[in-house]
């Protein structure tokens, strides 16, 4: 399978991006050696597109199945694409505060530790619904690394699209995202106009 294996602060230097929306609170205090250049248009829409790939950790091809889902969506293709990375499991995982980073919520899920309504469900991409109750296994609850878990992320804001039990390691989708509830800074239009060249 692959992986990424990118050192994150190098990538986020190369993308001008924060590692706060990566769930790390480090910073780096180098500069891009390109930053201050002026970019061509088809590198701007490029850089937009890795961005996103990069802060959902998804790679070229499923990155452009959801391209292409989202383009046969009622309604415009690149809310509906960020609203269907919003959606997955490792993201909701992340979101809910049960993970300190999407990596950390990608390995949680494919460890088995996350149950959706009842069942286990160990596949990152897994799209949630409205009314999905997500929840972290009884017996991994008492596991030292959720105790952690639970003091880094306890002032971590939920989206309003979530309904969280911090205690219990328990959440409830109450609505699916809307474009203006993901607090990602990526121009999806940019990546609409590089796919539909």
């Amino acid at each position: 399978m692959a992986v990424n294996r990118v050192p994150v602060l190098k990538r986020c230097r190369s993308l001008d991006l924060d590692p706060v929306f990566l769930g790390y609170d480090k910073k780096s205090k180098r500069k891009s050696p390109r930053a201050g250049k002026k970019m061509s248009e088809y590198a701007l829409q490029l850089r937009e597109k890795q961005k996103a790939k990069f802060i959902y950790g998804v790679l070229e091809k499923p990155f452009r199945n959801y391209y292409e889902r989202a383009d046969r969506m009622r309604g415009m293709t690149g809310e509906n694409l960020m609203i269907l990375l919003e959606r997955r499991l490792d993201n909701v995982v992340f979101r809910m505060g049960f993970a300190r980073t999407r990596r950390e919520a990608r390995q949680i899920v494919d460890h088995k530790h996350i149950l959706v309504n009842g069942k286990c469900i160990n596949i990152p991409s897994y799209l949630v619904h409205t009314g999905d109750v997500i929840e972290v296994k009884e017996k991994a609850k008492g596991m030292q690394r959720y105790k952690e878990i639970s003091e880094v992320t306890n002032g971590r804001l939920v989206p309003e699209w979530i309904d969280v039990d911090q205690e219990n390691f328990k959440g409830t989708i109450k609505e699916l995202p809307s474009r203006e509830a993901i607090d990602v800074p990526v121009d999806e239009m940019l990546i609409v106009e590089l796919y539909s060249k």
